[in-house]
């Protein structure tokens, strides 16, 4: 998603894993934390030598230099979305960086 919005702060990707199928390879990053949010199925997910069950609404934070993978385990895909943003950068967020405006809305 980072080229498709022009993103300049964060890298946004979908994954679907199919039943018992699971990401060909452990990574890690050297900069970047990861945030993952289950939107559908179930599986495990492995953080170094921690494994634990994942589902539906599931959120995972991995931080950086640890090794990750995950795999499906229900009868349905496992969908889900994958945030990665540099670790310890966000400064401000919510309401502490947001402000109400007078905008006119056209909507």
């Amino acid at each position: 998603m980072k080229e498709a919005t022009g993103a300049t702060s964060c890298e946004i990707s979908f994954g679907s894993l199919p039943s018992g199928a699971a990401v060909p390879f452990f990574h890690s990053h050297k900069a970047n934390e990861e945030n993952y949010i289950i939107l559908s199925g179930a599986g495990k997910f492995q953080v170094d030598d921690n494994v634990f069950d994942v589902a539906e609404g599931s959120v995972i934070r991995v931080s950086t230099n640890c090794d990750r993978n995950l795999k499906c385990t229900s009868t349905e895909a496992m969908t889900y979305i994958c945030i990665q943003a540099k670790e310890d950068s966000l400064g401000d967020y919510t309401m502490t960086d947001a402000e109400i405006t007078e905008r006119k809305s056209l909507l």
